[in-house]
């Protein structure tokens, strides 16, 4: 199923932990899915309230996000060509943005699926890719390379079901570690017209959206650690914060 797009989906992102401590909590917020060639034709007064730059994506060094897209699958064996991309992200309002995972469907120019591409970043600035080869339910599983939550080392394996969006978005990824699956994150969203209406009322219902996503981790973080649990050394960059 390929989507139209641009579209918008207003989501509810879970987070749950059952190790070392059980912790749970949830958030409101709003994605786009849009074509990284074609950004959402906005009126000039609500540019701000979604603006998508290539520097937020992958090494930031690309003229483009498709290609900076591109430059990471090159060396992986992958040539989008003239092949279509589906880009599932947050974007900039007002100039600030944090997008904890940004999520890519390629195609090839049949229409055949390619890969996914889940990028993720850090609070501490980092950003790392995984290339991901899921099956036909959108499933996938990859070793675990890079620092995220300071609670967790870097090590185990997500399994990632991340089917391309409808009417509905569905995604899940769980952190598995030797004896254990300590973290599970979902995304649920319902799918909305990318019009000047969905955006204003977005917007309003969920002002600074990722600002507060952002704050919203670390303080999460801090009432974990405030509980006792104990943080792990964060690798330096040639380990996997990169």
């Amino acid at each position: 199923m390929v989507s139209e797009v641009p579209a918008v989906y207003t989501c509810l992102i879970s987070h749950v932990r059952t190790s070392p401590r059980r912790y749970a909590f949830r958030f409101r917020t709003y994605m786009w899915l849009t074509d990284p060639d074609r950004p959402p034709a906005l009126p000039r007064l609500l540019r701000p309230l979604a603006r998508f730059d290539a520097r937020d994506h992958f090494d930031g060094t690309e003229p483009t996000i498709r290609e900076g897209l591109a430059a990471f699958l090159a060396p992986r064996g992958i040539d989008l060509a003239d092949g279509s991309v589906m880009m599932l992200s947050h974007a900039r309002v007002f100039g600030y943005v944090f997008n904890p995972l940004t999520l890519y469907w390629c195609r090839g120019a049949d229409g055949t699926p390619l890969c996914t591409v889940a990028e993720v970043h850090n609070t501490y600035g980092g950003r790392h890719a995984y290339l991901l080869r899921p099956d036909a339910a959108g499933r996938s599983r990859v070793d675990k390379e890079f620092y995220v939550s300071p609670f967790f080392p870097v090590d185990g394996a997500y399994d990632m079901r991340l089917p391309e969006p409808g009417e509905r978005l569905g995604l899940r990824i769980r952190l598995e570690r030797p004896g254990s699956t300590p973290f599970t994150a979902t995304v649920r969203g319902e799918r909305r017209p990318a019009t000047s209406r969905t955006l204003l009322r977005a917007a309003l219902r969920h002002p600074w959206s990722t600002a507060l996503v952002s704050a919203g981790i670390r303080l999460h973080g801090i009432r974990l650690y405030l509980r006792g649990l104990p943080v792990q050394p964060r690798p330096r960059p040639q380990e996997g914060t990169k």
